[in-house]
């Protein structure tokens, strides 16, 4: 599935998953003549990554400045043979705060690389939550992860070039390296009204993404439909949404209903009972891991990106989501949700809650205790950031 919608002097084309996403990314590496920007949290080295690390070689070779950015948490598996196979053929590739043993403790080790972001030539752009990596996981469900990502073309991809360009040049001069081409410091435009960049990182745009979900959250009439794979929002957050469906807006959220990582899972549970009560739906995304990071307010506002609400994603890591004001693009997202509620999710029913057995309640109750103290962690890891 995927559907394109002109939304002012912008072509955005909505991709579910890596069935509609990696096809258009690899024909836009192989049609680029100038420059390729590559941004990833993880960069498999399956499939998947084969094929795109593959398309970046061919573009080096016919003489395309090619950039690929990496965390170095999300990406350490990536073989370092590869990546000298990379390098050799004229791939210009970086980690991004590359790991170091755990016994080092250093606050900026928190902070990662999780956008999401490719831009070629200056001229189309892709931003969502789509890792490198092969999205059909090793569950034995058969389904691909559920997640999202946008092909931008229009006067807002050159500002996103401008992003991971800075990026790329304080990554580089961090790792001593030698530039390798001159930057163009070109102007970053006023914000755009219906098609909107939103960062989070740890200097001018810390809450940016945060402030956007609750100041359309807070404008709602009629719906909200959030699908977030990992949803510990903090108070102010919360009380958006129970505001919201307090005053009669139907509020709908898509969470991870597969156990990925069980910490977050209880500790997500623990938050069921204030939701619920408040009358929020809450749908468990059975079907597969849930990955998406987005959401559809009144049918006429939507987010796509690399965003999770939780701490990890709203106070460290770099961030990178596109806000969108139409009601074309907004209702074929809306579409594909509440499509995948229907065939992949099951309804948390508040009677059948209050029954819970107590050993989740006590393990979720834990669960929540912990991510506290880890939220306490990272309000030390918070402040300047050199990178």
């Amino acid at each position: 599935m995927s559907s394109a919608h002109h939304v002012g002097r912008h072509v955005l084309t909505l991709l579910h998953t890596g069935a509609d996403y990696f096809p258009r990314l690899i024909a836009a590496i192989d049609s680029a003549t100038e420059s390729i920007y590559l941004e990833t949290y993880i960069f498999a080295d399956d499939t998947i990554g084969r094929r795109v690390a593959e398309a970046m070689q061919r573009a080096a070779q016919r003489g395309v400045r090619t950039h690929l950015m990496m965390d170095g948490f999300g990406s350490a598996g990536f073989s370092p043979a590869r990546m000298e196979e990379l390098r050799a053929t004229g791939v210009q590739v970086l980690k991004f705060r590359p790991e170091i043993s755990w016994l080092t403790l250093r606050r900026q080790r928190l902070r990662r690389l999780h956008r999401k972001l490719v831009v070629v030539d200056d001229r189309i752009a892709f931003i969502g939550g789509i890792n490198i990596t092969d999205d059909l996981p090793d569950n034995g469900l058969g389904q691909p992860r559920l997640d999202y990502a946008v092909e931008v073309q229009g006067e807002i991809v050159p500002r996103i070039q401008v992003s991971m360009r800075r990026l790329w040049t304080l990554v580089s001069w961090t790792n001593f390296r030698r530039q390798r081409e001159r930057i163009s410091w070109r102007p970053i435009t006023g914000r755009q009204r219906r098609v909107a960049f939103l960062l989070r990182d740890n200097l001018r745009h810390r809450r940016d993404i945060e402030q956007a979900y609750v100041r359309a959250i807070n404008a709602a009439k009629r719906e909200i439909l959030l699908a977030n794979a990992y949803f510990l929002p903090g108070r102010d957050f919360r009380q958006a949404l129970q505001q919201a469906a307090e005053r009669g807006v139907k509020v709908t959220l898509l969470l991870q209903g597969q156990i990925e990582y069980r910490l977050q899972h209880y500790a997500t549970l623990a938050l069921y009972d204030d939701l619920l009560s408040a009358g929020i739906e809450i749908y468990q995304y059975r079907a597969s891991f849930l990955h998406a990071k987005v959401a559809v307010v009144d049918g006429r506002w939507a987010t796509v990106g690399s965003s999770n609400i939780e701490p990890f994603s709203l106070w460290l890591a770099r961030e990178a989501n596109l806000a969108v004001s139409d009601r074309g693009f907004a209702a074929a997202l809306r579409a594909s949700l509440l499509d995948e509620i229907e065939q992949g999710a099951k309804r948390v029913e508040p009677s059948a809650w209050k029954r819970r057995g107590l050993w989740v309640r006590i393990v979720s109750r834990v669960s929540l205790g912990m991510m506290r103290v880890l939220t306490s962690l990272i309000g030390f890891a918070r402040g300047q950031d050199d990178v």
